[in-house]
């Protein structure tokens, strides 16, 4: 096994609701299609059990019933210039979502 070598560039966090849509598409499936439009190697959506957001409105998970709007986020890990193209792509539609901007150093292991 070998390491790539090292990348320094950012972790680009998008945080959602699972059933949010923007023209019809859900804004997880959006930003993974405009991710991969413009060549990012790719992004995670991951569904939270239970959250709150900026407007306090407490959605979990019941044993039953699944709440229909959980929060989501969509990660990336990508080059800041990348990240820059994506964010200015989301302000463009004005999707309304919270995002957060991390420093991030990352490489792919194996030989795949």
């Amino acid at each position: 096994m070998t390491d790539t070598t090292l990348q320094h560039g950012v972790h680009l966090t998008f945080y959602c609701h699972v059933r949010a849509r923007y023209n019809n598409i859900l804004v997880t499936e959006w930003l993974l299609e405009q991710a991969k439009r413009d060549g990012i190697g790719g992004g995670s959506v991951f569904r939270a059990t239970a959250g709150f957001g900026r407007h306090g409105v407490l959605r979990e998970e019941a044993f039953f019933e699944l709440a229909d709007d959980l929060p989501a986020k969509v990660e990336f890990l990508l080059g800041k210039d990348a990240a820059e193209r994506m964010l200015a792509q989301v302000r463009a539609a004005g999707v309304d979502m919270v995002y957060a901007l991390t420093p991030a150093d990352f490489a792919v292991l194996g030989t795949s």
